[in-house]
């Protein structure tokens, strides 16, 4: 079996530290997609660790440190539940980031959870393809033809985004959303494929804690197995690959 190409590995003593390196990208990867093409695509991650991101970003210094007015947000995944629904991934962003800095309305691209799931992912779809001008096909190589940066975390069984093991769309191949019911967890998914999220400028994997010690050592060491660990499926084709992990989640990862 091939091995997983690791990409950047940056380890931080501490989940507070790791959560400052993410903000200080956050700022650089915006001022630096502004500077090249007028607007900053970003596309945020559910989860606990990104919360506490996304916290940070709405305090000082770093609020004030980006220009919200270019900035557009879309989303990796979403659950296919209403917008306020205490699990709603847009939700826990709204209410931790996006109403607490100053964001046009109309840059802030949700997945409609609340819809039918692959009326949804096609509608998303269509959203995106808008935006990175590209009406059909793979996305385009060039600068602000895809995401600027795409946050990612990782679950426990090796999951990113709503890519979980066995799953159609972590070998899609032409799709950049799609809707996948998924069993683990009881319930419709609409996700991001491999097929976007690596034509992203940049793709950052924020992991923290001990509970991922073991699967982190696994995607980043072990044989490349993407159908068994979906995050092996991210492998940004001309974009740079970064994983910002803390001291206790990269406690068992070979010396480099």
């Amino acid at each position: 079996m091939t091995r997983m190409t690791r990409g950047e590995v940056e380890v931080v003593p501490t989940t507070e530290a790791l959560m400052r390196a993410a903000a200080q990208s956050f700022v650089s990867s915006s001022a630096d997609a502004i500077r090249s093409t007028g607007r900053f695509a970003v596309a945020l991650s559910g989860g606990s660790t990104p919360k506490s991101l996304y916290t940070l970003l709405a305090s000082d210094p770093y609020v004030a440190s980006i220009d919200w007015s270019r900035v557009h947000v879309f989303w990796g995944d979403e659950r296919c539940l209403a917008p306020d629904h205490p699990s709603s991934n847009y939700r826990m962003t709204r209410d931790a980031l996006l109403s607490r800095v100053p964001i046009p309305e109309g840059n802030v691209h949700r997945i409609r959870g609340e819809e039918d799931p692959t009326v949804s992912a096609a509608a998303y779809e269509r959203e995106l393809r808008t935006v990175f001008a590209t009406d059909a096909g793979p996305p385009r190589s060039e600068r602000g033809a895809g995401f600027d940066l795409v946050l990612l975390g990782m679950g426990d069984n090796g999951h990113t985004a709503s890519l979980f093991p066995g799953l159609r769309a972590v070998r899609e191949t032409q799709r950049w959303v799609m809707a996948e019911y998924v069993a683990e967890v009881s319930m419709w998914r609409v996700t991001l494929t491999p097929v976007v999220i690596n034509a992203a400028a940049e793709v950052v994997f924020l992991v923290a804690g001990g509970t991922k010690a073991a699967m982190l050592r696994r995607v980043l060491d072990g044989p490349r197995e993407p159908d068994v660990l979906p995050a092996q499926a991210v492998a940004p084709r001309h974009g740079r690959l970064r994983w910002l992990v803390d001291v206790a989640a990269a406690a068992q990862l070979e010396r480099s």
